[in-house]
């Protein structure tokens, strides 16, 4: 591969593979398979999908939703609180497609009304835990959001959403797993609550830890993991996948060699794999796990080698002496990210594509 500056290098193979299997427990668990493309954000992943049939996708801003409409998408779930200020942008993809989007507020929901031109889904966004957006189950603004969308025939009530961002700050599968419960318990019983004034609602249930570990999705109506496409070094970490299911890399030249201290530099930092690091209780911070690059994909991690730095084009690797002294500036050598969803995010118009 022809590598001059730092490059995704995405394994579609191991794409696919992952997709396959987070497919196969929304089939069994009756659940509608709506992914989150947030991560990939490539029209190119995006066939990976349509050839497994997916036909529903979720997005994270009004402008990705824009990219796969013109890639050939039709049901979109922008599952991020609803941006007023692109509220036009929204009714005219809504013109084109069918499109559900989020509200949290009564405040939101009062300007929709009055600013909605389209027909548009509407999701209440519940807080089941993760305390970042959403509303308690049991807020009673729930009831006046539900009012106000009965009075306005373009806004259709779809269901309530949640996210278990929770999950990463878990100390054990067994805690992932019975986050997912909670989710499972909180948006069922909000479901039973309104389903005989609203019989086709819908709960939706989005988070690649819980999904991943889980048997299957029973108790959801759809769920929307997003990582799990790509997975990374945070995913391991948590007990989400295998290191071989991580199917991204970031290739990077090596442009400096300091053998006294053990230091390999490495045209790649913090603007091509993010800031996002993991720091182990007895181990020092790393950014990063280190493979050699091959033309099939790349090597299982490099035992003690790390990402130890990193500035806005720089990264430092620590590695064993016996190691390092096989690489020279102008090697290429690659790195598995932290946060795949950023690195992917920040390399989007940089990137090459193997094993299809």
């Amino acid at each position: 591969m022809e590598i001059k500056v730092p490059t995704l290098i995405i394994d579609q193979k191991k794409a696919g593979s992952n997709i396959d299997r987070m497919l196969k427990k929304a089939k069994n668990g009756g659940a509608i398979f709506r992914p989150h493309f947030k991560t990939h954000q490539l029209g190119d992943i995006g066939k990976l999908f349509k050839q497994r049939n997916v036909k529903k996708i979720t997005v994270s801003s009004v402008s990705m939703a824009s990219y796969f409409v013109e890639h050939g998408w039709n049901n979109i779930t922008i599952a991020f609180p609803i941006n007023l200020r692109e509220i036009e942008d929204i009714n005219q993809l809504a013109s084109k497609v069918k499109l559900n989007v989020l509200v949290e507020s009564l405040d939101s929901a009062s300007i929709m009304s009055i600013k909605t031109t389209q027909t548009m889904g509407i999701f209440i966004k519940i807080d089941s835990g993760y305390h970042r957006t959403g509303l308690l189950p049991g807020d009673p603004e729930i009831d006046k959001i539900l009012q106000l969308l009965d009075s306005n025939k373009l806004l259709i009530f779809r269901g309530f959403l949640s996210h278990a961002g929770n999950t990463y700050t878990a100390e054990s599968k067994s805690e992932i797993r019975s986050i997912m419960e909670d989710n499972k318990t909180c948006l069922n019983k909000l479901k039973q609550k309104y389903i005989d004034h609203y019989p086709e609602i819908i709960i939706s249930y989005g988070d690649t830890p819980s999904c991943s570990l889980a048997d299957d999705c029973t108790g959801f109506d759809e769920i929307r993991p997003g990582n799990f496409v790509y997975y990374d070094v945070m995913q391991y970490h948590i007990g989400s996948c295998s290191i071989n299911d991580i199917a991204v890399a970031v290739a990077c030249p090596v442009v400096a060699v300091h053998a006294s201290r053990n230091e390999l530099v490495i045209y790649g930092g913090a603007i091509h794999l993010s800031k996002e690091f993991i720091a182990p209780e007895k181990s020092p911070r790393f950014f990063g796990y280190i493979v050699n690059l091959t033309d099939e994909g790349w090597s299982n991690p490099i035992q003690g080698a790390y990402v130890s730095a990193l500035s806005q084009e720089h990264g430092v690797i620590k590695m064993k002496h016996k190691d390092l002294m096989q690489y020279k500036p102008g090697a290429i050598i690659g790195v598995l990210p932290i946060h795949s969803c950023l690195a992917a995010n920040l390399l989007r118009t940089n990137y090459q594509l193997i094993n299809n």
